[in-house]
């Protein structure tokens, strides 16, 4: 063996260990992850997921309309086709709802519902809120139009 080729087969080496290391130093997200025991994939199969939820604004929580809107939750199509939303609902324990109106998420893109006021995009929706929804213990449940579930996950954080 050459000693270019040995030198380029220990780069590759040690960037693939380096990668590794990298993926499991990262911090784990609780909500983020699909098979914890709060992630409850609805009877109806589905391309649309709720992704990572960020329940407890970071900072100061002083009901400012940006503390607000730094409480979300993340929806994810994992396919490659666009699937219209409308009429499906996000809801937490406490019944709180935000509803889609005339949206469409497309393939392999994901939405982020902030809890406060903002103006709409392809990439962020606000419930316009002027209150907290998500606690500390608290579930997202995530359901079509017709009311079936589509995903869910809970969280116990106290």
């Amino acid at each position: 063996m050459s000693a270019s080729r040995t030198a380029r087969t220990l780069v590759a080496t040690t960037m693939a260990a380096g990668a590794v290391v990298t993926a499991l130093a990262m911090p784990a997200v609780a909500a983020d992850r699909g098979h914890d025991r709060g992630h409850d994939r609805g009877p109806a199969k589905s391309a649309v997921e709720l992704g990572r939820i960020q329940y407890d604004s970071p900072g100061r929580e002083d009901n400012s309309n940006r503390s607000r809107n730094a409480e979300w939750v993340d929806i994810k199509n994992t396919s490659r086709k666009p699937v219209k939303l409308n009429g499906w609902t996000l809801t937490d324990k406490a019944g709180h709802r935000y509803t889609f109106r005339h949206f469409t998420l497309a393939g392999r893109s994901t939405v982020r519902v902030h809890t406060g006021i903002g103006h709409d995009t392809r990439t962020d929706v606000y419930q316009d809120r002027r209150n907290y929804v998500w606690d500390n213990k608290d579930k997202a449940i995530l359901k079509d139009r017709r009311g079936h579930v589509i995903d869910s996950k809970s969280w116990n954080r106290r």
